[in-house]
């Protein structure tokens, strides 16, 4: 999916500066979150099953591994992006960066996503009770794999003449799987104190939405319609999208649990 002619070397240059602005958008957001949080933290743990002589069978023992801060990880996937926008705009990188886009790819993108949006996921995760690190490390992974679909999506369609959804169609079978582990942790979760406070619902549902926007931009780009059959259009629309998206859940956090008191 080439990018459309009317598109000129002036357009490529307002996009750079655009990458360096919306870096800097989510560096400063990631120290000032970094500098003003608590310290609040959640356990990660792990089950194995252990030969209980009172009973005499094998019985599950959850046990504590360690705790995670949340500040940090949410400072994280906002430096990550920062990152992923300061060296796209280098200028040993950018002449790459354009060159892609021009065939309708940019794989920056993806490898940032695939560990930004999967720490993301992790945070909400453990935010409705998923505490256990192997429940972890799978919705992380399944996340990250939804995201290299995105990549062979862009890949793959680079050689055909016609569009092909598979890559399209597995990437949103691994990404709508995690969604339905948290959402079956809201769902069977207790009621008055023992039920989550009322911000992880709306971390749920509003960051659920973005995620499935950043899907619809990558379908809207394929199907050419309206504006988006200039590729940048939607390569524009992913950092905008981005940038909400993790400040979003950065400053929902924060004002539900991070904020000093």
């Amino acid at each position: 999916m080439p990018v459309e002619k009317q598109v000129t070397e002036k357009t490529f240059s307002g996009l750079r500066k655009f990458n360096i602005f919306m870096g800097f958008l989510h560096l400063i957001q990631g120290v000032v979150l970094l500098v003003l949080a608590t310290a609040f933290a959640l356990p990660v743990t792990t089950s194995f099953l252990q030969f209980n002589v009172q009973a005499q069978k094998l019985l599950p023992v959850v046990q504590e591994r360690f705790t995670l801060q949340i500040a940090p990880l949410i400072a994280l996937f906002l430096f990550l992006s920062a990152a992923a926008h300061f060296i796209l705009s280098l200028p040993s990188v950018y002449p790459w960066y354009v060159a892609n886009l021009k065939k309708g790819a940019n794989y920056m993108r993806w490898v940032e996503y695939a560990f930004s949006s999967s720490i993301m996921m992790v945070v909400i995760a453990m935010l409705v009770g998923i505490y256990d690190g192997i429940s972890l490390m799978l919705i992380f992974a399944l996340n990250a794999c939804m995201i290299f679909f995105g990549w062979m999506m862009e890949l793959h369609n680079q050689t055909t003449k016609k569009t092909n959804w598979t890559a399209y169609i597995f990437g949103t079978f691994a990404g709508i799987v995690p969604w339905i582990a948290v959402a079956i942790y809201l769902l069977g979760a207790g009621s008055g104190d023992a039920k989550p406070p009322t911000f992880v619902y709306w971390i749920f549902f509003s960051i659920f939405i973005f995620f499935d926007i950043f899907a619809l931009n990558q379908f809207l780009q394929y199907k050419k319609v309206g504006p988006w059959r200039n590729y940048l259009y939607g390569e524009r629309m992913y950092i905008i999208l981005s940038l909400v998206a993790k400040s979003l859940l950065a400053w929902q956090v924060f004002a539900g649990t991070l904020r000093p008191v």
